[in-house]
């Protein structure tokens, strides 16, 4: 039987928050801009290559905005207004500010290319002691010529003259060179919102609509999630989406991207009511909906992938419908965090084998048309590429163009022609992220966030009874909507972490501000108050010494109730998933003492087949003393998830303790010393105590420790799974005691 055509449909989510205080300041974060010239644009002319090929964009409302503010009004962020100051003008805190944020970039593909930006890294990281006045002005000014630059796509620094000039100084970098660095960033900018226009009308691309200040749909729309129905407030949003679209493109969105791909069967009515085509979905929704698991074999390729291939129809209790498609979920994956680690044409050719395999799965599909969807972050994954993915893209797509058995589409096109549409009459709610809606609520710190966003809006519904000046009841009515944007909520709490999750916390509470200052009403205090509260930091420190009793079980004697304490809050998934409630932590003049309050429901997972629970937790305690660290001292030995270093992370330790747990059990505790060169060596022979029933307790000698009586013992915890660490505790500081004499 001869194959049968597969059609593809590439989504690329572009999508940026809201930066800015008001919508005439400057931003507070650069990304906007950085990813102007390096994804915006490029994403689109890469196509001209492939004439068969055709792409789907989601283009978020505030971003097309910012945009413009780059471009047209010529706004600045912090990064840009201190790359075009005389460094002469720039006091100590904007040189702290560069040495901390102008080096944020992917440092193998962006930083290490460079051998002058590279080296300057370099020193920046050498030592703790680094501070500012061990810069000269003409490395403040080349540290900050060459963060703009490397943010330049591979694209520009190859064709753009200018740009090739400057990166070719490679270093004593003017002020009249950063200023053409800027320029050349607008110059670019001013390109994207015209380019996808024109791309559009030509019929290459189709570009989707989203709810302007992208919040999470189901949240507004069902009470049950705040105790208010927020339904105008979802209405206003996709109204001034639409409006937005029109104004940019000059016609109305058939389709729409629910933010952060969370739906709900009252998002889709009102998608529907809204005059809204289609929509999609992630494949863990439509399993929850049909009640069917979809079985991938150990490569990750479906079984049966007919169902995710095949196109929907729901039609809601408003008895009106909308068209669904559903993304296959392996694939951005592979995309976002696997395929930058290989060789790009070998990448390339591993998803087409994807592809392909699919395709011959179909081959008794009783559908006429197939659909695979591939839609994913269109931007944040490709600075780890080597090249901003540029040969892994233009691989793959060469690959399809030049099968006549595969073609990409425009999905309006592609669902017009097709007639039988599976009918669902309900759909899971859920998201893209564990089929559930806990990455944006039902969190303790997203919670209280939420709390603000009622209580400040029923403010503003009283305040606004009182008011005649429309502008100021439609100005504020926009910071509310901006507060309830699916950003703020994704960082607040557990678990991620953005590395300036300080900044999203201010964001938000400074747009619910501005609605009091807007109407001259007094800010609650509360507002003043930063939401975040850093995981792991102490909610007391030791009173006095401590000499527990090591047994493992919690008894009606306290003896820990003089040390300090860090309570870890629930993850927003599943409590049994937090290994460890509670850390105590003390001293006497032998031992340094630690208490884990384990959380049984996780120790207790031993039949959970999706776990290989041998070795799947430890604990490892760094520790060092500033004496020690002269001699021989080293780095942390955990594998990590995050591309964003914590403080503590780049410190080095003198001694490593690791406990180990084995199918719920504790394995002999290991203890390594730091040795020259920063390489470790096992102790092994330690004297560590432990005891482990319901609690696990532990005494680490100070001798061990080679501390001396009132020498300061400096440490911090990470948990762990196989060696890739989880949590650290504290983040921001090391905790701290001091051997009594």
């Amino acid at each position: 039987m001869a194959q049968k055509k597969l059609s593809l449909a590439f989504v690329w989510h572009m999508h940026q928050p809201v930066y800015q205080e008001s919508r005439n300041d400057y931003f507070l974060m650069p990304w906007v801009r950085l990813h102007g010239v390096k994804d915006y644009l490029d994403m689109l002319t890469m196509m001209d290559s492939f004439p068969r090929l055709k792409l789907n964009f989601s283009v978020v409302p505030i971003l097309l905005t910012a945009l413009e503010a780059y471009g047209n009004r010529e706004l600045h962020d912090l990064h840009s207004k201190l790359t075009v100051t005389p460094v002469s003008e720039l006091n100590d805190e904007d040189k702290l500010f560069i040495l901390n944020n102008f080096f944020d970039a992917n440092y193998t593909n962006m930083i290490l290319p460079h051998i002058k930006y590279a080296d300057l890294y370099k020193k920046r990281y050498s030592s703790d002691e680094i501070g500012i006045n061990d810069f000269s002005d003409e490395e403040y000014s080349d540290i900050m010529a060459w963060f703009n630059l490397v943010w330049f796509d591979p694209k520009w620094q190859r064709e753009h003259p200018a740009v090739k000039s400057l990166l070719n100084k490679e270093g004593h970098y003017t002020l009249e060179d950063r200023i053409k660095i800027i320029e050349l960033h607008r110059e670019i900018i001013k390109k994207i919102i015209p380019s996808y226009k024109k791309y559009q009308e030509e019929n290459k691309i189709e570009i989707l609509a989203t709810p302007y200040f992208h919040p999470v749909m189901p949240v507004l729309l069902d009470k049950k999630y705040t105790g208010v129905d927020l339904k105008s407030d979802a209405v206003v949003q996709i109204e001034k989406c639409i409006d937005k679209y029109q104004k940019v493109f000059n016609c109305k969105p058939k389709g729409i991207w629910p933010p952060e791909q969370c739906i709900s069967s009252k998002t889709l009515e009102l998608f529907a009511d809204m005059g809204f085509e289609w929509t999609v979905a992630d494949e863990g929704v439509l399993a929850k909906t049909i009640n069917k698991e979809f079985v991938r074999d150990f490569k990750g390729y479906l079984e049966d992938p007919y169902d995710v291939t095949a196109s929907y129809k729901f039609v809601g209790k408003n008895k009106k419908s909308i068209s669904l498609i559903f993304r296959e979920a392996v694939i951005p994956n592979l995309i976002n965090f696997e395929y930058s680690q290989h060789n790009p044409v070998e990448a390339a050719n591993d998803l087409y084998e994807r592809i392909k395999t699919v395709q011959s799965k179909l081959k008794q599909s009783p559908d006429k048309n197939n659909l695979l969807t591939i839609a994913l972050d269109g931007e944040n994954c490709w600075e780890s590429y080597p090249d901003d993915g540029e040969g892994f893209i233009n691989a793959l797509y060469d690959l399809i163009e030049n099968d006549k058995t595969l073609e990409t589409v425009l999905i309006s096109d592609y669902l017009s022609k097709v007639k039988n549409k599976k009918e669902l009459k309900t759909i899971h709610t859920g998201s893209w992220i564990n089929r559930n809606l806990k990455l944006w609520i039902d969190e303790p710190t997203k919670n209280l966030a939420w709390q603000y966003v009622v209580k400040t809006r029923e403010d503003l519904v009283n305040f606004a009874k009182d008011c005649k000046d429309k502008q100021i009841i439609e100005a504020a009515w926009e910071e509310l909507h901006i507060a309830e944007g699916s950003d703020w909520f994704w960082w607040f709490g557990e678990p991620n972490d953005s590395g300036q999750d300080e900044i999203f916390d201010y964001l938000f509470r400074v747009h619910l501000i501005n609605i009091y200052n807007l109407f001259q009403k007094p800010v609650p205090n509360y507002l003043n108050v930063p939401l975040i509260v850093y995981m792991g930091k102490p909610l007391r420190y030791p009173k006095s010494n401590i000499t527990p009793i090591l047994n493992g079980v919690i008894s009606k004697k306290d003896n820990w109730k003089n040390a300090g304490c860090i309570e870890i809050p629930d993850g927003p998934i599943l409590h049994s998933n937090k290994p460890i409630d509670k850390i105590y932590f003390g001293c006497d003049k032998d031992n340094l003492y630690l208490r884990f309050d384990m959380n049984k429901a996780y120790l207790d997972r031993k039949n959970d087949s999706t776990l290989d629970y041998l070795q799947h937790f430890q604990t490892y305690i760094y520790l060092k003393n500033e004496r020690l660290a002269h001699s021989n001292s080293a780095n942390i030995r955990t594998l990590t998830k995050l591309d964003t270093a914590y403080p503590t992370m780049l410190d080095k330790y003198t001694h490593e303790v690791l406990l180990l747990f084995l199918r719920g059990k504790m394995a002999p505790v290991l203890m390594s010393k730091a040795q020259k060169d920063g390489l470790w060596s096992l102790k092994l022979s330690n004297n560590v105590k432990f005891a482990f029933v319901d609690i696990l307790e532990v005494a680490i000698p100070f001798d061990d420790l080679n501390i001396k009586p009132k020498e300061k013992l400096d440490f911090f915890i990470i948990n762990a799974s196989l060696g890739v660490a989880n949590d650290f505790y504290p983040k921001d500081n090391l905790l701290s005691v001091i051997r009594p004499s």
